[in-house]
């Protein structure tokens, strides 16, 4: 098989699926033999399902033969990051604490990418909890960027940035509460969105087992149109999540085809409270004018805003402590010195810490 397949999109390796051009057998095996050479440098993946995944693919194959109706992700090679419950493998939240863990339930982003006919491959590598921007922990070796194996994909969905990059899935599931996926994308030149909070349902993958009630799992893809392919499988209403956002979404692909013209886009380099490194600067104040000379029209208007870590901090601490906390004393030397800090400085926040944060009062 072509390995140039390895990096094509998804929405172009659907129209060989449908046109059987491609085996989804063939491509999956393309996939695990590519793991199998590069994970050990990379270390983008925890946890592999090889047998598993050969076998769907035999019986996504055979839902093709037959001209069954198929799912948007219909045998397309999928990874999931390694913070989302997944019942026929183990869900270790990047903590050698959870090492062994097997769940029973699946999240309703697994559910979701199930139920679309996508091939999951793996778990994906993820930082202690998710709760920093770079991807080490005490399972193994740091995960590293395929680019430049000396640095960080970055976090916490740097694995399942890693993974894509180096052309080890098709598509990849990350989470984003404070920029875990905007980061790895931005590290490893891929295309990632954090949706609006509500808009992905985060049963599963909130409260126990994850600690950050900001995070909105998310796809992380080559291509837009990828994105939005499986941002469309992923967002939408489920009665489990009492937090999430009724309406059902917009269809995303179709979105596309009108372009940007006559959009209003505000652009801040800083939001009036940021260092930002000068070349960041320079490349995405490119990108603004990029979108005005596709008719949108660009504004720069003057945001001041306060900096919104000190509330972040005591929110985010003390939900990791509410979640993880009741296993410092037994597992602490299974912890990463990262997490437990975090869950130490948790511990200290209050009641009235929580409620200041919440309002932003000082």
């Amino acid at each position: 098989m072509d390995s140039d397949l390895a990096f094509a999109s998804a929405v172009e390796l659907r129209k060989l699926i449908d046109s059987k051009s491609v085996s989804i057998v063939e491509l999956t095996q393309l996939f695990l033999e590519r793991i199998e050479e590069f994970n050990p440098k990379l270390n983008a993946y925890l946890a592999l399902r090889p047998d598993q995944a050969l076998a769907d693919a035999r019986a996504a194959q055979e839902a093709v033969d037959r001209g069954d109706t198929l799912g948007p992700l219909h045998g397309i090679p999928i990874s999931i990051k390694d913070l989302e419950a997944t019942k026929d493998m183990t869900t270790t939240m990047g903590s050698a604490v959870f090492r062994d863990r097997a769940t029973e339930m699946d999240s309703i982003v697994v559910e979701r990418v199930r139920q679309a006919g996508a091939i999951i491959l793996g778990k994906t590598n993820a930082p202690e909890f998710g709760i920093t921007p770079s991807t080490e922990n005490k399972l193994g070796d740091a995960c590293r960027n395929p680019w430049n194996i000396e640095r960080t994909p970055g976090g916490s969905s740097g694995g399942a940035a890693a993974a894509l990059a180096a052309g080890l899935c098709t598509l990849s599931t990350g989470s984003d509460g404070g920029g875990s996926i905007r980061i790895p994308c931005s590290f490893s030149g891929l295309f990632g969105i954090k949706p609006s909070q509500g808009r992905v349902p985060r049963y599963g993958g909130y409260g126990r087992p994850s600690a950050n009630y900001f995070s909105q799992s998310g796809p992380i893809t080559h291509t837009v149109e990828d994105s939005a392919l499986l941002l469309q499988v992923l967002a939408g209403p489920d009665q489990r999540d009492v937090t999430c956002i009724r309406e059902a979404p917009d269809d995303y692909r179709a979105s596309l085809e009108g372009g940007v013209s006559g959009w209003r886009i505000a652009w801040s380099p800083d939001l009036g409270y940021a260092p930002v490194d000068p070349e960041v600067v320079r490349v995405t104040e490119g990108a603004a004018k990029f979108f005005q000379e596709l008719g949108a029209q660009i504004d720069e208007p003057n945001l001041v805003i306060d900096d919104p870590w000190p509330p972040f901090w005591e929110l985010f601490t003390n939900s990791a402590y509410a979640s993880y906390g009741h296993l410092l004393e037994e597992r602490r030397n299974d912890f990463t010195d990262y997490g437990l800090r975090i869950l130490e400085y948790g511990a200290t926040v209050t009641g009235g810490d929580v409620a200041r944060a919440l309002l932003r009062v000082d």
